[in-house]
């Protein structure tokens, strides 16, 4: 059974979705490594790879369901917050946005009838729960450094170790 062409449409959408975090994490990474925080530069770049994984997975999803995958401009995220709680506070209200855009897809999937398309967004709702508490705890250690630079030096060296083991 092919995918509705609405169903389509999203999932689409949702590929650029998936390649805009990556564009944004990578611009984050950027940001972070202007500061000289090379460990929240390095964790955002193994967020960006791992956002790129999440765009394939819908890419290779849609062809093998025989859909056709258009690709879209990707939008030009942000280069620069005004703190770097700023950045990480961004990061998880769009990890937020993500999630509805997740659900939304889930929700139309089932009204058209595409049980396959609903097991496979299910892999996508545990992975937004995952990246919700990771970001969340990020912001909540950003903000209990707070103006301390010490503070935030030791968690830029604790970021930087998850750069380290993904690379």
């Amino acid at each position: 059974m092919p995918i509705p062409d609405k169903l389509l449409e999203m999932l689409n959408r949702q590929l650029n979705s998936e390649l805009y975090s990556a564009y944004l994490y990578l611009s984050m990474a950027a940001y972070f490594e202007s500061k000289g925080l090379r460990g929240f530069a390095s964790w955002m770049e193994a967020q960006a790879r791992e956002e790129l994984g999440h765009a394939m997975r819908i890419y290779r999803y849609i062809n093998d369901r025989g859909g056709r995958v258009v690709l879209e401009a990707v939008e030009k995220p942000p280069s620069t917050w005004p703190s770097v709680l700023d950045a990480v506070k961004h990061a998880l209200e769009h990890e937020k946005k993500v999630t509805r855009s997740i659900e939304e897809l889930f929700r139309e999937a089932r009204s058209q009838g595409d049980a396959a398309t609903e097991v496979f967004l299910h892999w996508f709702i545990e992975e937004q729960v995952e990246e919700e508490a990771l970001f969340s705890d990020l912001v909540w250690r950003v903000e209990m450094a707070g103006e301390q630079p010490q503070a935030l030096l030791m968690l830029d060296s604790m970021l930087g170790e998850r750069g380290r083991k993904e690379k």
